[in-house]
């Protein structure tokens, strides 16, 4: 099992600096102690290429005079904290400059490949040179010397390469080098190969060792890569570019994939990696802990050691303050799995790209509607599920179909939007509609049928609409063109036309268990952020959802909340997080000042009165009522994150 106090020890350290001089196994051992840390990747090789321990197959840093790598290990021993050993992989600076024929070419340009490779930062390597042989045989001496805990290596993923070696290959494969689509099958061969090799480099010598091929990314849907980790860890650094909304959107995916343990990685800086004395404060990583342990995962705070070996004990303190915490609530942690009513099939499982703004939009509106949901992809079994959405992007499957079907005649809800459900030029679904196309106008007008906060009018939607005729369905929104698009000849104020109101037709049905929004209004909102997306999405989810809903919390729009399960000790667990973000700089979102919550009032659905309902992990008894199947509530107060245990 994961342990789920894990610091990320970054040391990348030029060949000119001094190392390790300042190390001390006791200062070492005093600082994992006063982090309450139970496991800390070590450094074997770094980005700069150096080894950190005597080698055969490397050069250790040329400033180094002993196994600093040994030392650490033998520390974390003896105090009983884990220690998986760190392995640059996609970057090696060294062997960069020493070996040009194995660097990774971005570029069949030579100007452009030229000023890439003079850009101060690290360069890629090519995996499909005997680069990947020196990487292995890198990988075989730690496991043979050291027997680690774990391999983690860093800087993964599959790119298109234009080295002499991978156009040779290619031209011998029938490949196409100037084919984009050519270049793409053939990275991920050259990805996969590396995947293997490595892999078999690890279990050569150890069939218990962890393993995990850290790309930045966990793509959905792509099982060949995720199977070959032993478990997972989401890199996402709130400050350091990822935000605070791109945790739950990667958890919601990853808590669906079976026997898959995962970590949350963070980090103490205050941006991001390779910044000595940058530090958040410590509200920051006690709202960033939380997040991970409530969303199924176990904890890993990225830090960076000094050249000379010393931890910084302000930065020890630091993780402190936040891991003490984790710690007294690791009881309600182990083994809990997560609950939720609605399922959101990944744009990016469909399509493959990365980042999909459909995705995006769908997490922001149900992370601030506090609902309880989840990623999936199409092979997942989706009828654990109230509810299915279907974001956006078309290119559904035949197959796909099929389950979305049979979900829908197991009593199933669907909410589908834009060209999701397209194809053809008709619905997939019987919506009770027939499907004219894609609207000529954009941005159009929604006029709802249900309550907004700034009431009845016409709401801009700066997104495409895909129009409709509403024969059977219940329209629950309309849609209003503008006089005309603008143009350099036809245009009006400073923005757009205002609507026209001649012409009104169907925006938004819903038909049995099936509903459709005729905006790409997941998109929209990750791009755009307008409360009428939002709004048109939740009117239609809480007509379909109802009384099914599992939880209903009293709390604002930056809340989240998570409800999980400890089958073995019948019990349930409603998270509840809270911390409002303030912007810093130029775009730089942190935490800082909090402001707690008080008297949260909290329904959740529930099969049989509970015998009690308690905070954790203090201890403290809170009244409830049972009526009508659901436990009622009210949590006192939430700094930060409260726990509330219902048994």
């Amino acid at each position: 099992m994961l342990r789920k106090r894990q610091v990320h020890l970054d040391f990348h350290t030029n060949g000119t600096l001094p190392v390790g001089k300042k190390f001390s196994k006791e200062q070492f051992q005093s600082a994992l102690k006063a982090g309450h840390v139970n496991s800390i990747t070590v450094f074997s090789k770094c980005h700069h290429g150096w080894s950190y321990h005597p080698t055969t197959v490397n050069e250790m840093h040329p400033e180094l005079d002993f196994d600093l790598l040994g030392a650490q290990l033998e520390a974390c021993k003896e105090i009983d904290v884990n220690a998986p050993v760190y392995i640059s992989a996609g970057y090696d600076e060294k062997d960069f400059l020493k070996h040009p024929e194995w660097r990774c070419v971005i570029s069949p340009e030579k100007e452009e490949q030229e000023k890439y490779e003079a850009e101060v930062h690290f360069h890629l390597m090519c995996f499909n040179t005997g680069y990947l042989d020196a990487l292995c045989s890198q990988i075989e001496e730690v496991m043979v010397k050291y027997n680690p805990y774990g391999i983690f290596l860093d800087i993964i993923s599959p790119k298109m390469c234009y080295c002499e070696k991978c156009k040779s290959d290619m031209k011998a494969r029938g490949l196409n080098i100037e084919n984009k689509d050519d270049c793409e099958k053939f990275s991920l061969e050259v990805f996969n190969k590396y995947l293997d090799s490595t892999n078999a480099a690890v279990r050569k010598h150890s069939d218990t060792a962890t393993i995990f091929h850290n790309g930045s990314h966990i793509p959905k849907g792509d099982y060949n890569f995720i199977e070959h980790n032993t478990h997972l860890e989401l890199e996402s650094l709130p400050t350091g570019g990822w935000g605070y909304d791109h945790f739950p959107l990667s958890s919601a995916y990853v808590r669906t994939l079976e026997n898959t343990e995962f970590l949350g990685m963070t980090g103490k800086f205050h941006h991001s990696w390779g910044e000595f004395g940058g530090f958040k404060h410590p509200n920051a990583l006690i709202y960033e802990t939380s997040l991970s342990i409530m969303s199924g995962a176990g904890c890993s705070i990225g830090d960076q050691m000094h050249p000379l070996g010393e931890m910084n004990m302000a930065t020890y303190n630091l993780i402190g303050k936040a891991y003490s915490l984790v710690e007294a609530k690791e009881p309600w942690i182990i083994g809990a799995e997560n609950r939720a009513d609605i399922a959101v099939l990944s744009a990016e499982s469909i399509t493959g790209k990365r980042d999909e703004k459909a995705d995006i939009g769908a997490n922001r509106m149900l992370l601030e509607g506090s609902y309880l949901y989840d990623f999936i992809d199409s092979s997942m079994d989706f009828s654990g599920y109230k509810i299915l959405v279907l974001p956006d992007v078309k290119g559904i499957s035949d197959e796909i179909l099929t389950k979305v079907k049979e979900f829908i005649s197991n009593g199933g809800k669907v909410i589908a939007s834009g060209e999701s459900i397209v194809r053809d030029n008709k619905f997939l679904l019987d919506i009770g509609c027939e499907y004219l196309g894609e609207n000529e106008f954009n941005p159009t007008y929604l006029i709802p049928h249900y309550n907004t906060v700034n009431g009845d009018t016409e709401y801009l939607m700066r997104c495409n609409f895909y129009k409709f005729n509403a024969k059977s369905a219940e329209v629950i929104a309309s849609m209003q063109n503008p006089y005309f698009n603008r143009t350099a000849e036809h245009f009006c104020s400073h923005m757009h036309a205002p609507n026209n109101p001649e012409e009104v037709f169907a925006g938004a049905v819903i038909n049995g268990s099936i509903a459709y929004i005729g905006w790409d209004v997941f998109s929209a909102y990750a791009k755009l952020g307008h409360i009428c997306f939002k709004e048109l999405f939740r009117a239609v989810l809480e007509k379909m959802l109802g009384s099914e809903k599992t939880v209903v919390a009293d709390v604002p729009d930056k809340a989240v909340v998570t409800f999980t399960r400890q089958e073995k000790e019948s019990r349930s667990i409603l998270h509840l997080l809270y911390a409002h973000t303030t912007l810093r700089g130029e775009n730089t979102e942190v935490i800082e000042d909090t402001v707690p919550l008080y008297n949260v009032n909290c329904s959740v659905k529930y099969d049989k009165k509970p015998l009690k309902v308690t905070l954790e992990p203090q201890g403290e008894e809170i009244e409830f009522e049972y009526t009508d199947g659901r436990v009622e509530f009210t949590v006192p107060k939430v700094d930060i994150h409260a726990m509330v245990v219902i048994e």
